[in-house]
């Protein structure tokens, strides 16, 4: 088993820390959260004084930070300087194709093997161990990376080389983002054509409109497998935090000069429905939003 260095100990990371740590690795945890700290002990880890501490002799550093000016900062700032040389660096953010770039450029420059694997499956799945990963960088820190990340998920995957993961994901996320508007949009027009929410989801999740966020993730109470919406539209993944990723797809379509409307025009309803003090419900609250409900 290895020694991993793990900062950024949140909502996703803090499970991934303690999947590492049950698998059997000496994972060495920092977060500037106190309770996130004492969570991550709990769990197994060896909490660390600072992300230097952290990664210090550590064979592989795993972070899971807010945005890329963060992952510039940490690795740039301390993991470069502590880290033990040839270490492997596995980013696990989702953050912007051009910082995971720069960053995994430096890294190669200071004799680090590093890939971006940013994750899809929201809480539930960090903290069962299934996530999947979409992974960027070079074939050979790929397999070096992939026992690391099988002890957090179920598919590994290899997008291709730098900042291919971050592509991969923030294109997924557009995608779930505008489908999951659709959804909500659906059951709202079959409601008040007449149609019973159960019956529609019997139909539709057996018919061409069928999708994830329909038979996953239905934004619906009471209507196929237990989702947020069951829980008030606590936990699972938090409407800010899909505005984050359309808003990383947005600025990437502008740069690669790609149309695309409907990841748009879903931005800008998960902005609003932020803006209406919903940021921190799962997404699939949209249909409380689109149905005029907003708030407690």
């Amino acid at each position: 088993m290895s020694v991993i260095g793990f900062i950024g100990l949140g909502a996703m990371g803090g499970g991934m820390a303690a999947n590492l740590a049950k698998a059997g690795h000496e994972v060495r945890a920092f977060d500037l959260s106190e309770e996130a700290l004492a969570r991550a002990e709990a769990a197994g880890c060896v909490v660390a004084s600072s992300a230097g501490d952290a990664g210090a002799g550590a064979e592989a550093v795993v972070t899971m930070l807010p945005a890329g000016r963060h992952v510039a900062e940490v690795h740039q700032g301390e993991v470069f300087d502590a880290a033990s040389p040839g270490a492997l660096l596995i980013d696990c953010s989702t953050i912007d194709v051009a910082t995971a770039r720069a960053v995994a450029e430096a890294a190669e420059a200071r004799g680090f093997a590093m890939v971006d694997a940013p994750v899809s499956g929201g809480i539930a799945a960090a903290n069962a161990g299934t996530l999947t990963f979409m992974v960027g960088g070079p074939p050979a820190a790929f397999e070096r990376a992939t026992p690391i990340l099988e002890g957090m998920g179920r598919a590994v995957i290899r997008a291709g080389d730098a900042g291919a993961g971050q592509a991969a994901k923030i294109c997924n996320n557009m995608l779930l983002g505008a489908t999951m508007v659709a959804t909500c949009e659906a059951f709202l027009l079959a409601e008040k054509l007449g149609l019973d929410p159960a019956v529609f989801y019997e139909i539709s999740s057996k018919a061409s409109g069928q999708s994830w966020s329909m038979t996953s993730y239905c934004p619906v109470p009471g209507v196929g497998p237990e989702t947020p919406a069951d829980r008030g539209y606590q936990g699972g993944f938090a409407a800010a935090l899909m505005l984050k990723d359309l808003k990383l797809a947005i600025e990437a379509a502008q740069g690669a000069n790609a149309s695309t409307p409907m990841g748009a025009a879903a931005g800008a309803l998960y902005q609003a429905m932020a803006n209406a003090g919903d940021g921190r419900r799962d997404f699939s609250a949209m249909i409380r939003f689109l149905d005029g409900k907003t708030g407690a």
